[in-house]
């Protein structure tokens, strides 16, 4: 089932991975996504591809992972003997569904989906752990103006056909536990005015210019954060 909104009030921009060492971090998800990547002044990194979608800002930061990771990626391999070789290792397989759970060098989750074709990118979708999954998907419709859709069995939803996104889809996948850190993944956004995203239920915890900052940081209704970028 599949629905779609009237009219979008923010664009999908690029994404972001928080990492103790983004230079190793950094390769690995860019070898195993098939993107390059480069060390920036300062200790940051990026990858970059085909469009200004597929960027992904690697992002230093002191502490390590210690929780599960509330936002995960799900990646194409024709192997996960590929993956391994790179550093990540395989946390666990399940005979019901089609991938495999993985970490990253950091420890950070990811799954891993075994394809017969090969996939020059291989990115293939975002999942967003979610107290309430249904309405979260509904959320981030409307303000992409994407299609929503949901599983038969409604265990998950998800939107896709979002303007720019260069991966296939965004899940929404209720769990039980709530969210307790920072998500060490997270997306920006532009946006050409900050008050439809606030009046639609978001909340402002930083804004452009506090500390220096050239975007406004802010969190959807379940907390997870976001940045945004205005004229």
């Amino acid at each position: 089932m599949g629905t779609v909104p009237d009219m979008a009030i923010a664009r999908f921009k690029d994404l972001c991975i928080d990492a103790v060492r983004p230079d190793v971090l950094g390769q690995f998800w860019a070898t195993t996504l098939g993107l390059d990547f480069a060390l920036q002044e300062g200790g940051d990194g990026v990858l970059t591809g085909p469009t200004d979608q597929h960027k992904i800002w690697v992002n230093a930061v002191p502490e390590p992972r210690t929780v599960k990771q509330r936002v995960h990626l799900d990646v194409h391999v024709e192997a996960v003997a590929d993956l391994e070789a790179l550093g990540a290792r395989v946390q666990g397989r399940s005979s019901t569904h089609p991938w495999d759970v993985m970490r990253d060098p950091e420890g950070g989750e990811f799954c891993a989906f075994v394809r017969s074709e090969r996939h020059d990118y291989r990115l293939y979708e975002v999942v967003v752990d979610s107290a309430d999954g249904e309405a979260m998907a509904h959320w981030w419709a409307e303000v992409f103006g994407a299609s929503l859709c949901d599983d038969e069995h409604k265990r998950w939803w998800s939107i896709n056909e979002v303007p720019g996104m260069p991966f296939e889809w965004m899940v929404f996948v209720p769990v039980p536990e709530p969210k307790r850190v920072k998500n060490r993944i997270h997306w920006d956004v532009e946006a050409d005015d900050l008050h439809p995203l606030l009046d639609a239920g978001a909340t402002l915890l930083r804004p452009k210019g506090d500390g220096g900052i050239q975007w406004h940081i802010l969190a959807d209704p379940e907390g997870n954060e976001f940045c945004v970028f205005t004229p």
